[in-house]
């Protein structure tokens, strides 16, 4: 069978765990029909998904691993998943923002896209605690210089978890004294009973205080997200404005959600994001 040269391999990969995930275990030969891909790149892609932890091989195919509530994938892991819905979760995000604003930044991979978006927005002060979202910014201004009206950037102190946030007392202790027009928050997992949660119990304590600082909270997280519950919830639905998500969530988790917060699909027609 001829290779589809159309997919980028975190492509794949990514198609691959959101078939296992949905499904609850896929076939090989259901993956190369799909794909258009032959059997060797399908085992391949399960091999290195089997090593990052994101699924369990077994004979023929691959079933979802059975996640404990604390475990915690790198940033690296997460990376490469959902990268289009990561993408359309980004730029409609950044459609909140308008020049001058104060804004907050927590870690994860989303919320790393986001603040690629918001490098044209002029003069930002953008407060964060993830290592990667401070280095976009601080590329941008290598690149091209401190040009006028560049993004100010505030990195907080802390210790670093494996999504390359930093959390804490020190973060904590320098949040609290802030307040931000928006907070821009990823999450490990979003449900109605638990709110948001993280499997990082520091993290969580760091996520209230940028909660509690922020005027407006906007949650951007793909549908991935939905049903996932981590070892400790940090905000309720209730505290949260908005839900930036993808086309992938249910319309059943979208109706459950919208009773309690405002849910913007990104991606779809009719997307509004104005007066959020």
């Amino acid at each position: 069978m001829s290779e589809n040269q159309n997919l980028l391999a975190e492509q794949r990969r990514a198609l691959i765990l959101d078939e296992v995930r949905r499904r609850g275990g896929v076939r090989v030969n259901e993956l190369t029909r799909k794909l258009g891909v032959s059997d060797m790149t399908v085992r391949r892609d399960l091999d290195a998904l089997a090593r990052q932890g994101m699924l369990e091989k077994v004979h023929g195919g691959a079933v979802p691993v059975v996640e404990a509530s604390t475990h915690e994938p790198g940033f690296e892991a997460k990376s490469g998943l959902e990268l289009t819905a990561k993408e359309d979760i980004a730029r409609a995000a950044a459609r909140l923002v308008g020049p001058g604003a104060a804004i907050a930044l927590s870690g994860g991979t989303t919320t790393y896209a986001l603040a690629q978006q918001l490098l044209e927005v002029p003069d930002l002060t953008v407060v964060t605690n993830s290592v990667r979202v401070a280095d976009v910014f601080h590329a941008a201004q290598r690149t091209s210089g401190q040009r006028q009206g560049s993004a100010t950037v505030v990195l907080t102190g802390g210790v670093r978890t494996p999504s390359d946030s930093l959390v804490g007392p020190v973060a904590d202790q320098a949040i609290a004294s802030l307040h931000f027009d928006l907070l821009f928050l990823g999450v490990h997992g979003i449900s109605v009973e638990a709110g948001l949660s993280t499997p990082n119990l520091a993290e969580a304590e760091t996520n209230r205080r940028l909660v509690h600082s922020a005027r407006r909270v906007v949650v951007v997280a793909d549908h991935t997200k939905w049903g996932t519950v981590g070892l400790s919830s940090f905000a309720a639905l209730d505290q949260v404005d908005t839900l930036v998500t993808d086309a992938g969530l249910p319309a059943e988790a979208r109706a459950e959600i919208s009773e309690h917060l405002r849910v913007v699909v990104a991606g779809e027609p009719g997307e509004d994001t104005t007066d959020i």
